[in-house]
């Protein structure tokens, strides 16, 4: 070993750059394609412009079942992956497509992965800045993961008071394993998940929805499904207090 070398030295590439420079050429360019694609074909994508075009969506969906849904799958991996806004959106919009059970499949798997890269991300490329604008939140993350461990992320998940992104990227610089984080994800996001598909999956057709707004998917079904998912966090809450009430009278 070279005396004068030290292992805390930055990793650099062979041109002597950080090697962080060149990850953070390459977000540059994945986001700034996005946003190209956001901003070029937003009329294209607009609900007017795919209601008329719903005939033709359908047939080509049909004809090309896997490269439409390797497509919608990546979108939305890219979409939740960098954070950005319209996941909602294009969860009833994959919901009406697809149907409710390849829908949920296909949100719930890209869903996960998008918050895995955001954690990746978060860990391994933007972690200054990230303890630079959630420093105050970073750590009460640590304390209640050094408390609880995974069933905090799992408590989380089921109960959205923290948004989507700040879980990702906090629990970046949280001492968690990547197949950790994955699998509580996965877990924990299901249930929500499963109502939004289902409100996608009830819009009738586009034109319908385009000219009488939210108000024609509306049902008894959905409703009550909306209802369930208000409640699902409070009754979670305290079930989870008395799973760890014996716990903590163990501990005295």
């Amino acid at each position: 070993m070279n005396p004068g070398s030290s292992n805390d030295a930055p990793l650099r590439t062979s041109a002597g750059r950080p090697a962080w420079v060149g990850r953070l050429v390459v977000l540059g360019l994945v986001v700034g394609a996005v946003v190209l694609v956001l901003t070029q074909f937003r009329d294209a994508i607009s609900l007017d412009a795919l209601a008329a075009r719903e005939a033709d969506l359908r047939a080509f969906g049909r004809d090309h079942p896997v490269l439409v849904y390797g497509v919608a799958f990546l979108a939305y991996v890219v979409v939740t992956g960098l954070s950005l806004p319209g996941a909602a959106g294009m969860t009833l919009i994959i919901g009406w497509f697809f149907g409710f059970g390849p829908g949920l499949i296909l949100v719930s798997f890209a869903s996960t992965t998008g918050a895995t890269l955001a954690f990746l991300l978060s860990r391994y490329l933007l972690r200054d800045a990230v303890q630079r604008r959630f420093g105050d939140r970073l750590r009460g993350f640590n304390e209640a993961w050094a408390r609880e461990g995974a069933f905090y992320l799992f408590t989380l998940r089921l109960i959205p008071v923290v948004p989507f992104f700040v879980i990702n990227l906090v629990m970046g610089l949280v001492p968690i394993r990547v197949v950790t984080f994955w699998w509580v994800s996965q877990v924990g996001m299901l249930a929500g998940t499963m109502v939004f598909v289902y409100a996608g999956s009830s819009v009738p057709d586009l034109q319908t929805l385009a000219d009488r707004g939210v108000s024609s998917i509306l049902s008894v079904k959905l409703l009550v499904a909306f209802a369930l998912l208000g409640s699902f966090p409070i009754v979670t809450k305290k079930i989870l207090a008395r799973i760890r009430r014996p716990d903590s009278a163990d501990a005295k």
